[in-house]
């Protein structure tokens, strides 16, 4: 018997032909051939697939890198110390691999629209892919409106121009951007990300002349801040070994908050070319990302500064409160914190852009499983989802809110601390996907070995995944339960993400009366790559495509 993917399949006890199922239970024709596919069958959408591989490569390296990373870890390291802050970010990249394995496999085997909605619409339940839908998406499209808002606050590190004009331009420039052919996005991505990877470099190059003494200060620094202030801090003036964890804690849930985006990109899986190839290999240069992009410049930050330096918790937004920046000031070279505040704009550009596409690809995936008016997948003649682009995209202008003062701007704070567990949930969700599709290979008697690619550590890297994930969603808001720090608003802010991912789970159960699936009766066929998409894989011949064939 031969599957979707071209891969020979063993027969079983379990009657596989009886169980390729529709997600709501239809029967559908064993293995349609590919003139047969309709929009909504398996997830399919009308998108194009448009994505070379050295895009999705580039993607899932450097995409949905923001502010976060350049300035961000300032302040979880005023919190930990130089030893929390590496522990923290080591063990948030673990938990991060295990659902990025875990997503992959999915991916490759099923590059659905969207993926992730229709994903937890297949394999757990509708309502489940409804709320992580609603709740993702919003995570993303509020996104767009806090990063063009941070590329106001980098802006002003040279010039009072009127925030509100380096709003529009974002703005205006991430639409056009997105209504043109994914291609264009995916070489815009390239770009952006190639500058984002040289712009690290230069940093992890002179954090080692500055540690070194080769600053014009001529300081050699060394390990002195893991011995004075020491490996760890106190947090908030609390001593001893419950201070020390506290610290790692807070740099714990700033550093879920980093990470959060690289799982985007295997919704590219839908628009690549050879998502076979291609997702497999941004899965495995996750491994590369999180070891020299976070915990490398974890480590070097540990180096360069002290974490009692109070520029880092400035709350500036842009190069003032970035870690490489206050180091390089300090070692007396004057030239380069433009340089790096011209990168982090660059960054957080990039990012409000990425942003956009993820949200409206969530949209399209929510077409697909019938959770949407169709006209929300409407595509050009290049297969762009323009309605889903200009609905994602109207969430950007709130961004204008956070010019404003008292009420205005507590309204922005308060829509983006919506989305701050939305991507953790989205984590724990499709690490359950997994969990679930691995329960129902095994219930109908499908191997592994029959897939495309096969995630290592299975299916203990989803249970990693799943608990990781579920554990940093409950202890983001930590400090409100220390003692005589209870503020309501902050709980509110904190935890409020996790009623509004359950709440449209009820209410959508409830209304359709939907069922948990099943192992044994869930779809594991439809949505697959039919015979005539599958790119044939040709050995490279030479040493030089042996390296361009290992880069992308």
């Amino acid at each position: 018997m031969i599957s979707h993917t071209g891969h020979t399949l063993e027969k079983s006890d379990s009657k596989i032909e009886s169980d390729r199922s529709q997600p709501y239970g239809e029967e559908v024709a064993p293995y349609p051939e590919k003139d047969a596919l309709q929009l909504n069958v398996g997830g399919r959408g009308a998108t194009q697939r448009r994505l070379k591989n050295y895009q999705v490569t580039m993607i899932g390296f450097c995409g949905g890198i923001g502010t976060g990373l350049f300035v961000g870890t300032g302040a979880a390291y005023a919190k930990a110390g130089p030893a929390g802050l590496l522990l923290a970010y080591a063990v948030v990249g673990l938990v991060l691999w295990c659902v990025m394995q875990s997503i992959a496999e999915l991916a490759t085997l099923l590059p659905t629209a969207g993926s992730f909605p229709h994903w937890a619409t297949r394999f757990i339940d509708p309502s489940v892919g409804f709320s992580l839908a609603i709740s993702y998406g919003y995570c993303y499209t509020i996104a767009i409106a806090s990063e063009v808002s941070a590329a106001a606050v980098i802006v002003s590190y040279w010039t009072d121009i009127t925030p509100a004009v380096v709003i529009t331009v974002g703005l205006v420039l991430i639409l056009a951007i997105n209504l043109m052919s994914v291609r264009f996005y995916g070489e815009t991505e390239v770009l952006a990300g190639s500058i984002k990877v040289l712009c690290f470099i230069g940093l992890v190059i002179v954090s080692i002349v500055i540690t070194s003494g080769g600053g014009p200060n001529h300081e050699a620094i060394g390990f002195r801040y893991w011995h004075n202030p020491g490996a760890w801090t106190n947090y908030n003036g609390i001593t001893g070994s419950t201070g020390h964890f506290l610290g790692f804690l807070s740099a714990f849930v700033n550093a879920s908050f980093s990470f959060i985006g690289v799982e985007t990109v295997v919704i590219t899986a839908a628009e690549s070319v050879d998502p076979h190839r291609a997702i497999p290999k941004a899965a495995r240069r996750v491994t590369y990302r999180i070891a020299f992009f976070y915990i490398l410049g974890a480590f070097l930050i540990g180096m360069i500064v002290d974490p009692r330096n109070a520029d880092l918790v400035s709350g500036s937004g842009n190069a003032n409160s970035s870690p490489w920046v206050i180091a390089i000031r300090q070692a007396g070279i004057n030239a380069l914190p433009s340089i790096v505040n011209a990168c982090i704009l660059i960054s957080a550009w990039s990012a409000g852009n990425s942003y956009c596409w993820v949200g409206s690809r969530m949209i399209v995936a929510m077409t697909t499983d019938h959770q949407l008016p169709q006209v929300f997948g409407k595509v050009t003649k290049k297969g762009v989802p323009y309605v889903a682009v200009i609905a994602a995209w109207l969430f950007g202008p709130l961004a204008y809110l956070s010019l404003g003062s008292g009420g205005a701007a507590q309204a922005f704070s308060w829509l983006l601390n919506l989305s701050t567990v939305a991507g953790l949930i989205a984590w724990a969700t499709l690490s359950f996907c997994y969990i679930r599709f691995y329960a129902a290979l095994k219930a109908q008697g499908v191997h592994r070995d029959t897939l495309p690619w096969k995630g290592p550590l299975q299916p203990y890297a989803a249970w990693v995944g799943f608990i990781g994930s579920t554990i940093i969603t409950l202890v983001a808001g930590f400090p409100v339960f220390l003692k005589g720090n209870w503020n309501t608003s902050d709980f509110v802010a904190s935890y409020i993400g996790i009623p509004i991912f359950i709440i449209p789970i009820i209410g959508w159960k409830l209304w359709y009366r939907t069922k948990f699936a099943r192992a044994a009766n869930i779809d594991l066929w439809s949505g697959r790559l039919q015979e005539g998409e599958i790119i044939e894989k040709h050995r490279p011949m030479t040493w030089w495509r042996h390296i361009l064939d290992w880069l992308f």
